[in-house]
């Protein structure tokens, strides 16, 4: 099953649950240039310039060691890569998957512009950039 939770409650999870894992989804520009949580690891689902699924996403999932029942979070700039991901987790056997709602950025406002409505750097949480 995929929960669904806001930037706070996964902080939060990140804090109480030291298996827990956060991955952040976006593309390598995102992650370096946009920023990212402390501690986030990089797995891109897709990548520029040809915006494919990334064929060895679960695999370097695996990689990293979590437990199958282990909470997994995943983070992209508005919550859909990080969903369609965790989709191909949940089909791998991943008992805990925890789609960030709102991802990094949120959702566009009515100046079509991302940070203003919702997502981590919004809510105040700790982040880093390159």
């Amino acid at each position: 099953m995929i929960e669904n939770l806001n930037p706070r409650q996964a902080w939060d999870l990140l804090q109480q649950n030291t298996d827990a894992v956060l991955v952040d989804v976006r593309t390598k520009v995102e992650h370096a240039f946009v920023g990212h949580p402390p501690g986030a690891i990089h797995i891109a689902w897709k990548e520029a310039p040809d915006w494919q699924i990334n064929a060895n996403f679960v695999d370097e999932v695996k990689k990293l060691g979590p437990d199958k029942s282990a909470p997994v979070l995943l983070l992209c700039r508005s919550g859909q890569r990080s969903l369609d991901a965790a989709k191909a987790l949940e089909e791998a056997g991943y008992e805990r998957l925890i789609n960030i709602i709102d991802g990094f950025e949120g959702s566009l406002d009515e100046h079509k512009h991302r940070g203003n409505l919702g997502g981590w750097r919004f809510n105040g949480l700790p982040w880093v950039q390159s």
